[in-house]
């Protein structure tokens, strides 16, 4: 994993315009290099496994998570924060192995204000980069 590529703050939604480059082990979205993904969203599937089901509002993604992650009990409904490496596995749901993870659900205001960082996100950082690029 390259740390020294930013975890892009994303829906689930434009996780599906990405694309594999397999000479430089990343994903682009609109020419932007990345490995990790940071998004938030609902709990709404848990296998026992260590894999859960995130959905955001515009799409669900699997979660695997680690063994550090999974001594935790993560109950559905929970609201959370999730960074890790982004998968595309065609044919299947699209997949984030968990470095990070959070329960954000005491916190009743962070799913309003996401939609809104990532927002600020896109038109400050990833819009100039995508215009760019085409």
């Amino acid at each position: 994993m390259d740390y020294s590529l930013a975890a892009l703050k994303l829906l689930c939604v434009q996780l599906k315009d990405a694309s594999e480059t397999p000479s430089q082990n990343a994903l682009t979205l609109g020419g932007i290099l990345f490995q990790r993904a940071w998004l938030q969203g609902i709990l709404v599937s848990n296998d026992g496994e260590g894999r859960l089901l995130l959905d955001d509002g515009t799409g669900v993604i699997e979660l695997c998570l680690s063994a550090d992650f999974r001594l935790r009990h993560w109950d559905l409904g929970v609201y959370v924060m999730v960074i890790g490496g982004y998968f595309v596995r065609p044919g299947e749901t699209p997949m984030v192995k968990v470095h990070k993870m959070v329960d954000l659900s005491a916190y009743p205001d962070r799913e309003a204000m996401w939609y809104l960082e990532v927002m600020e996100a896109y038109k400050l950082f990833y819009q100039p980069l995508i215009e760019e690029f085409l």
